[in-house]
């Protein structure tokens, strides 16, 4: 199902945005040295409630996953890049930490996720694999307008990651959002130009560039959901859920959006 909102769904998707956005940058200020996943996964729960929303995760249960999902946060740590399922573990010194949340409010959803280092200690490759994948979302926020395809965006997201030396997977990536958090359509991290669904104003995407060091082949724990690189080494994850409109791609889960930095 592809949906196109309307302008009043439309206001209610940035107020879900503003939400994501708020939830998702107070976690990362909370979430230092010895902070334990199950508590991020708290906070994130006792935020959602106090808002009136709720996480899009917890009776989450599709094909591929081992449902429902049962937390209101995705948590992935160094090589664990998407649908991490919070435990008891305590985050340390240099741990890259990846947050994915989605949320619906008033009966609309958002999705936005953020990769980060924990502590002061900077393991090599882990800043330069955060900073790919928020450059590859740019991109493909760039060339998210009326009149092109979804091609297109997958392309642009592809061609930065290609292009900085990463292999890229292309199983799990962008999909379109609104009353439901997976709509289509499926937006790849790597695509051709020209090819696909054309975009036009009312679709919301949420698009979510993401990569592993030095390998295109997942693994998954034996908790059935959480995704890991094959070989080990370090991932990063970078989401924002953004509405085409006449003039480009409003970007609805900004830090800034919420009043908070970036």
């Amino acid at each position: 199902m592809i949906e196109i909102l309307n302008p009043g769904e439309l206001a209610r998707a940035r107020e879900t945005g503003a939400l994501v956005a708020h939830v998702l940058q107070t976690l990362k200020a909370r979430s230092t040295v010895g902070t334990n996943l199950l508590e991020i996964d708290r906070w994130a729960r006792d935020m959602i409630e106090e808002a009136g929303a709720e996480s899009c995760y917890v009776d989450y249960a599709p094909s591929f996953g081992r449902g429902p999902f049962g937390h209101h946060i995705c948590t992935g740590v160094n090589d664990a890049v998407l649908h991490g399922l919070p435990h008891d573990y305590a985050l340390a010194d240099g741990d890259l930490l990846t947050l994915d949340l989605a949320v619906s409010l008033a009966g609309i959803a958002a999705d936005a996720a953020v990769s980060f280092v924990v502590g002061d200690a900077r393991p090599p490759g882990s800043l330069a694999l955060i900073e790919v994948t928020e450059r590859a979302l740019s991109a493909g926020i760039a060339a998210a307008r009326p009149g092109a395809r979804v091609g297109d965006v997958s392309h642009a997201i592809g061609s930065v990651l290609t292009g900085a030396g990463y292999p890229v997977n292309t199983q799990f990536g962008g999909h379109g959002i609104g009353s439901t958090m997976h709509q289509d359509p499926h937006v790849s991290n790597a695509g051709r130009p020209g090819r696909g669904y054309e975009l036009r104003p009312g679709l919301v995407l949420a698009l979510e560039p993401w990569v592993m060091a030095d390998t295109a082949e997942l693994v998954t724990d034996p908790d059935g959901w959480t995704l890991r690189s094959a070989t080990g080494c370090r991932t990063a994850h970078s989401e924002h859920t953004v509405a085409i409109t006449d003039d480009g791609a409003e970007v609805l889960t900004l830090p800034a959006a919420a009043g908070l930095p970036g």
